[in-house]
């Protein structure tokens, strides 16, 4: 295609991303603004010649369009259909699995590696990181090793100032913002280029821009890692790219282009509001309402930042940390009220749980909000630095549990169980919006040690009045007893009281009477609630995570050796979980409330047959 070709191409893609993603749901805002940047891109570096590794992901649609899924686009993130990030399970274009962020350069760096070793070194080694992810540890320390270790790869820079939120810290608000509105020098250098475009005068040219360079533009972050830098340019102007690929192409060592992209491009509302348009359900196309009814309906990150809002107001000590998910978390409606007492520290858990440690040492009561499947990075640090020290930290846990169509990258399944092995850590799962506010009260600025709070990706019908209203619970590691039962128990955990409701319900319409308990305190488990089962003719424990480790794991080694054979432990088997609805995974993995009382009705009628 010829470069205005490619122009009406864009468009035409840009328009088929908007169809999928506003009938079903998927990222938007993002795809909108990488579209001409991967036409460009692929156009110089054809992606079954070069190795092109994508960094977070969910950027990624045009390229999924460009490697053969065009038809089977209307199927992401559904059920059986592709996944909304590169996936080595999909298709050999995606070289590398991702969803978390800022892992393409070091893992472009060990495929460059590999290479060298065992396939020789052809084609180019690319990998794509946006400028929140740069911000990320991990990606810091691989841009340390890229000249040590005699890297030839080459890295674009997709900078929109934001990674769901407008990117923090000096390099993204200082140093790469520098870079970006340097415009003297990218004035002067499409002038050169259209005056000295041609043989002898075009390496005259190279010449005055690099003469240039260091005259107009900062002190070069980047060549002080030892890479070439190239822009910044215009990530929507397909000829400037294509002609900057094209040099980039004939660098010998490690290089970096520095792309200008807008996240929303060419849609006016995600434009407008890329916080809003970055991941989007059932909207109209046009206009880009939403046409879901969530009248009364509230998540659990809205209470979270309401609750923890309305406890910070009373409590000096109380702040409020996030990595980079502001909104997603609930934290935007806190920060709003209390500024001074609210940090964003970009895309850095480890750093956010040390901080939170080092703000806890010295009397400040912080409180950690982030996704259960974030949390997994910063797991040395919630050992070394918060649990062995037993510091006042609350890790406010959003996503716990099966997240719906973002799928095994972002299922937050393992935090039950990772955070159970660690001594001093204590961990609360509410069943219901009420009981998270009762819980937040309870524990923020009053519980001694390091407590994590799991709470799932769902909304209920609710007064938020209500909801704010609700006094704290008394003693939340007690467990509570919601049903009567002589035909066994069931301890429940979160998410999962409503569904052993459900399950109670229908199996006392067929005569069986079960025993039902909100196990909300996981880790300390309710010994006198567990003294009492000595009775109970058969225990189911249901978990909305891991069952290796988790909540029923725990209830077994706590228990007397004899009732061990009564427990059934129902959870998420030792696997990883694809993507769909979160109705519709529960199902799969048995935790809907049909799979269960099919189970413990199955087992109870073989216990009869036998008795």
């Amino acid at each position: 295609m010829n470069t205005d070709e490619l122009y009406k191409f864009a468009e035409e893609i840009r328009a088929y991303i908007v169809e999928i993603v506003s009938a079903g749901d998927g990222h938007l805002a993002p795809n909108l603004g990488t579209v001409e940047m991967t036409l460009a891109l692929y156009r110089i570096f054809p992606p079954d010649e070069n190795t092109i590794i994508w960094d977070t992901g969910h950027q990624a649609y045009t390229h999924k369009i460009l490697t053969g899924r065009a038809k089977a686009l209307p199927s992401i993130r559904k059920l059986g259909g592709i996944s909304g990030y590169p996936s080595i399970y999909e298709s050999v274009y995606d070289v590398f699995g991702v969803g978390h962020a800022a892992t393409s350069l070091a893992a472009g760096l060990g495929v460059e590696v590999a290479k060298k070793m065992n396939y020789g070194d052809e084609g180019q080694i690319i990998a794509i990181i946006g400028d929140g992810a740069m911000t990320s540890g991990i990606a810091l320390e691989a841009l340390n090793q890229i000249k040590t270790l005699s890297s030839k790869m080459k890295i674009i820079l997709n900078d929109n100032g934001m990674s769901i939120s407008p990117s923090v810290g000096q390099l993204s608000q200082s140093i790469l913002h520098k870079l970006r509105t340097a415009k003297s020098y990218r004035e002067i250098d499409s002038k050169l280029y259209r005056l000295f475009k041609n043989g002898l005068l075009g390496t005259f040219n190279e010449k005055v821009k690099a003469s240039l360079k260091k005259l107009l533009l900062p002190n070069n972050f980047f060549e002080d890692f030892g890479l070439k830098y190239m822009g910044p340019i215009d990530g929507h102007d397909i000829k400037v790219m294509t002609r900057t690929f094209e040099s980039l192409k004939a660098v010998e060592g490690p290089a970096v282009v520095h792309i200008l992209t807008q996240k929303g491009k060419g849609i006016k509302y995600a434009e407008e509001n890329p916080r809003k348009f970055h991941s989007v359900s059932m909207i109209n196309p046009k206009n880009g309402i939403s046409v879901e009814i969530k009248k009364n309906r509230y998540s659990y990150s809205e209470v979270f930042g309401r609750v923890l809002s309305m406890i910070s107001d009373y409590d000096d000590r109380v702040i409020g940390i996030t990595a980079a998910m502001e909104d997603g978390t609930g934290l935007n409606y806190f920060h709003s009220k209390h500024p001074e007492k609210f940090f964003d520290l970009g895309i850095t858990e480890e750093l956010c749980t040390t901080f939170a440690a080092g703000a806890s040492v010295r009397g400040l009561k912080p409180v950690f909000s982030v996704y259960s499947t974030f949390l997994q990075r910063a797991f040395d640090q919630i050992v070394h630095d918060v649990s062995l020290q037993n510091l006042d930290v609350v890790f406010a846990i959003d996503r716990a549990g099966l997240v719906g169509q973002d799928g095994p990258t972002h299922h937050g399944i393992f935090d039950m169980s990772y955070l159970n092995l660690i001594p001093n850590m204590k961990i609360l799962a509410p069943s219901s919006l009420e009981e998270f506010a009762a819980i937040l009260k309870a524990v923020v600025g009053k519980i001694h040690g390091p407590t994590a709070i799991r709470y799932p990706r769902t909304s209920g019908l609710a007064s938020m009045d209500d909801i704010l209203s609700t006094r704290a619970i008394g003693d939340p590691f007690m467990w509570e007893k919601i049903m009567d039962g002589k035909d066994g128990t069931i301890l429940a955990v979160g998410s999962m009281v409503e569904t052993g409701k459900e399950v109670v319900n229908s199996l006392k319409e067929r005569g069986i009477n079960i025993a039902l308990y909100n196990c909300r305190s996981v880790k300390p488990l309710d010994a006198n609630v567990l003294n009492t089962l000595s009775s109970s003719p058969k225990i189911w424990t249901i978990e909305e995570g891991s069952i290796t480790g988790g909540f029923g794991s725990s209830v077994m080694l706590k228990v007397p050796a004899e009732l061990r054979a009564r427990i059934d432990i129902i959870g998420i088997e030792d696997e990883f979980v694809g993507h769909g609805t979160r109705t519709e995974l529960l199902e799969m993995v048995g935790l809907s409330s049909k799979k269960i009382m099919e189970r413990i009705f199955y087992q109870l009628q073989i216990n009869a047959r036998e008795g």
